[in-house]
């Protein structure tokens, strides 16, 4: 029985380096170590994907009203050297989403949830080798300039490696963004202990059927909402997309 458990835990674990070496004998290959980051990456959504049980939820969001404010607030802003991307708006957006659903704000700990009352919102950030995902502590109470100068900042700092643990540790949700490699929509893995991960795709021109049944033409981003259904079931997440959407489609209430 113990031989048998062995193998199923080494059928889990996937063939063996020696293993896949040999099938490869003969191939040109070069064998690149791991370092320290790619072994907790690898082991992390190892065990996301395999104990978390995930669940999609799916959006198109109508971004027009969004692109316009923003290039508004950006004309305004320039003499402070403050220019505010989409990200910052998706940012606000689930900021003050998981206030509008606070049961959403949560994070799984075991044997119990943790509901949190700041919306503490982390958000992927690709650096060589790897990726981290830096926490914007309070993001609710922010302005969309100091969430943009400090998501610049952290990500700057990310690249260089030079985040102290603290600030990407915690945080109840996560944003993904692949909009600017073109990527259309994803799926992305669930950041344990967060409740959910927003996938972020581009925006696009798309021909849409307006209020009066007119065509149109909007510019529309898809987004996936990955949730732990441990935490937040399917119409607790269908409210929290929701609120998500209402937020980037009526971008000036963001503000009040």
């Amino acid at each position: 029985a113990a031989a048998a458990g062995a193998a199923a835990a080494a059928a889990a674990a996937g063939p063996s380096a020696d293993m896949v070496a040999r099938m490869y004998e003969g191939r040109e290959y070069e064998e690149i170590k791991l370092d320290g980051m790619r072994k907790t990456i690898a082991a992390r959504l190892t065990e996301a994907k395999q104990t978390i049980p995930h669940f999609y939820l799916r959006r198109d969001i109508k971004l027009d009203a969004l692109l316009k404010f923003r290039s508004q607030l950006n004309k305004q802003l320039e003499a402070r050297g403050v220019k505010l991307s989409v990200n910052d708006f998706i940012i606000k957006a689930v900021a003050n989403a998981l206030q509008q659903v606070p049961a959403c704000n949560a994070v799984w700990a075991g044997d119990r949830v943790l509901q949190l009352k700041p919306s503490d919102v982390a958000v992927a950030v690709a650096i060589e080798g790897g990726l981290f995902t830096p926490v914007l502590k309070d993001a609710d109470m922010k302005s969309l300039s100091a969430l943009s100068s400090e998501m610049k900042d952290l990500a700057k700092r990310a690249r260089e490696r030079k985040l102290a643990p603290t600030e990407y540790q915690g945080g109840t949700f996560a944003i993904s963004n692949l909009g600017m490699f073109g990527i259309d929509n994803f799926d992305a893995i669930v950041n344990p202990p967060h409740a959910g991960i927003l996938a972020v795709g581009t925006g696009v021109k798309k021909p849409v059927v307006g209020e009066d049944g007119e065509l149109t033409v909007a510019t529309v981003m898809s987004v996936t909402m990955s949730v732990d259904h441990r935490v937040i079931d399917g119409a607790l997440g269908a409210e929290l997309l929701k609120a998500i959407v209402e937020n980037l489609e009526n971008p000036m209430t963001m503000l009040a």
